[in-house]
C-alpha cells in the first residue's frame, strides 16, 4: 500500500511540476503573474473504535476548524495504523488520512496544516496516546504536545509546542 501510495504521490508531483513549469512558461514570457499553488486538501477520513467518545469530538473540533470529516468505525484501527508505519509505541486514539499522510492521534489542526502545506518526505505524524491538553480531550490545547514524524528514515520529533 505504502509502495502505491509513493507511486500516485510521485506521478502526481510530475503532473504538479509540469504544470507548475508550463504555469511559470507563460507567466514569464506573457508579463502575468504567476498563479498560486492549489489549497491543500481539507478532506480528512479517521478510522477509530466506535465506542470513542474523544475521537467523536476531535472529528468536531477538526470540523469546527474547516476539515470535511469521514469517520470509519474500525475496532483494528491500531493494526491499521501498524500497517501504516505508525510506530506501534507511538500510537495515537485513532488513524486518520489526510493529502496522502497519516495522521496518528489528537494532533491539533494547526500542525496538520503545516503537514499537507510543507510536504515533507515522510509517511505521516502521530501523537502517542491520548494527552489530557489535546484536542478531542480538553475544551482547547493548553500546554505542549510533542508530534513524532514517521517514515523511512525512521522517528524524529516533528512538532513540541
Amino acid at each position: 500500500m505504502k509502495k502505491t501510495f509513493a507511486i500516485a504521490s510521485l506521478a502526481g508531483l510530475a503532473l504538479a511540476g509540469a504544470a507548475a513549469f508550463t504555469t511559470f512558461s507563460s507567466a514569464q514570457s506573457t508579463d502575468q503573474p504567476i498563479a498560486a499553488s492549489a489549497e491543500p486538501s481539507k478532506e480528512i477520513t479517521i478510522w477509530r473504535d466506535p465506542g470513542c467518545g474523544c475521537c467523536d469530538a476531535y472529528a468536531e473540533y477538526l470540523e469546527a476548524n474547516g476539515y470535511r470529516v469521514t469517520r470509519v468505525d474500525d475496532r483494528d484501527f491500531d493494526r491499521r495504523s501498524v500497517e501504516a508505519g505508525v510506530p506501534a509505541q507511538g500510537l495515537g486514539c485513532h488513524l486518520a488520512e489526510i493529502d496522502g499522510y497519516y495522521v496518528s492521534g489528537l494532533v491539533p489542526a494547526e500542525i496538520i496544516e503545516r503537514l499537507v502545506t510543507e510536504r515533507p518526505d515522510i509517511d505521516g505524524i502521530t501523537l502517542p496516546g491520548m494527552p489530557a491538553n489535546a484536542p478531542g480531550m480538553a475544551a482547547e490545547k493548553t500546554g505542549t504536545l510533542k508530534t513524532y514524524a514517521f517514515g523511512d528514515d525512521g522517528v524524529a520529533v516533528y512538532s513540541d509546542e
